[in-house]
């Protein structure tokens, strides 16, 4: 046999490999890790198998009232029985079609942003969202006399439709202003930095609960007898203006990211201000930010769940007023649990979306 023959390769331990070689190397790689997985799979132990039996396996399905409930489990039908509470709040239930129809428009709209294959038709539907998106969602949910639609007083409008609009306010609107407010921090005019630096310091040293507050209780105290400032749009108000510091903070980290050759290149191309910053810099500072503007919208989505202080009742608002109900007394936690896992769902979308967004906007490889 010639001293110039190879063996054969061996295959790879099986501790390397598969699903045993993944447990070995992110679980089970030293004593530590060991130990905190051991732990970790304990808490699970006594955490999940009683509350998997007290949702799905001991929990009654079809029970019509509270009194048949007799298992010490979750009595879903409870949720059926409230779920337009859940999801209008006391918006007419003759009126239902109106949120249902925005939701199909806003699918429709989502959609084609997806499935546009043409750069500039995608970018003429996604300002439209921005443009005309917002009068078409206040004139199907709240009415116009106009056009013939019943008004919708905001004091009705509650559950996870109030939710989602507030939500969605109040990134659509922070989202154009954080960005100038960050390219304001950056200028070169001492006026205009001086006040976009005040205006974030000042607003990220404030609780937005407070926020709240002072657009609720002593915002109209600043308007003349006889002027009545919607409840709901104050809310919105001082969600924006909250939201907004952040937003800037955000989007100025990732214009600190862009090299600085791009600016170079830039001002050596006899670029306009205007023009390098929406053309070249924003861009990249934009795609760079893209896990922090999602992980701010996120974190707004929950604290929506505050608007109950100054009156306005979103889902979570809902869920202890349903109990309320002499019928359903004692159900709060299925009301609870059932808020968690919606909100939850939502968030893993948009979790999930920005992921794509990200995927979509690599110019890495």
């Amino acid at each position: 046999m010639s001293i110039f023959n190879l063996k054969q390769p061996r295959s790879a331990p099986s501790t390397h490999t598969g699903v045993l070689g993944w447990l070995m190397n992110h679980l089970f790689s030293s004593k530590t890790n060991t130990a905190l997985s051991l732990f970790s799979l304990y808490l699970l132990y006594l955490i999940v198998p009683p509350l998997l039996d007290w949702m799905i396996f001991s929990a009654d399905f079809s029970e019509k009232t509270n009194t048949e409930c007799t298992r010490n489990a979750a009595c879903w039908f409870y949720i059926n029985e409230k779920m337009s509470l859940f999801m209008y709040g006391l918006y007419p239930s003759e009126e239902y079609w109106r949120p249902n129809l925005l939701i199909a428009i806003t699918l429709t709209f989502v959609l084609a942003v997806r499935l546009l294959k043409h750069q500039i038709y995608r970018h003429k539907v996604t300002l439209s969202l921005f443009v005309i998106y917002p009068f078409v969602a206040f004139f199907l949910l709240y009415g116009s006399d106009f056009l013939g639609i019943k008004i919708v007083e905001t004091n009705y409008w509650g559950g996870l439709m109030l939710t989602v609009v507030v939500a969605a306010v109040g990134i659509v609107a922070s989202f154009p202003i954080g960005i100038f407010l960050a390219l304001g921090r950056q200028s070169k005019m001492k006026t205009i930095r001086w006040l976009s630096i005040a205006y974030i310091e000042l607003i990220r040293g404030i609780p937005l609960i407070t926020i709240l507050f002072m657009a609720s209780v002593m915002l109209p105290l600043f308007f003349t007898e006889g002027i009545d400032f919607d409840k709901l749009l104050r809310a919105l108000i001082g969600i924006t203006l909250f939201q907004t510091a952040y937003i800037a903070e955000v989007i100025r980290g990732g214009l600190q990211a862009v090299p600085r050759g791009q600016y170079e290149a830039a001002d050596a191309a006899g670029l306009s201000f205007t023009q390098k910053m929406f053309f070249i810099i924003l861009p990249q500072a934009l795609k760079i930010s893209i896990p922090n503007i999602v992980g701010s919208f996120i974190a707004l989505f929950k604290d929506t769940t505050l608007v109950l202080i100054v009156g306005i009742f979103d889902m979570l608002a809902i869920a202890e007023l349903a109990t309320t109900d002499a019928d359903w007394l004692g159900r709060k936690t299925e009301g609870i649990v059932f808020v968690a896992m919606v909100i939850w769902v939502l968030l893993y979308l948009m979790s999930r979306y920005s992921k794509t967004l990200e995927k979509r906007f690599n110019t890495e490889h």
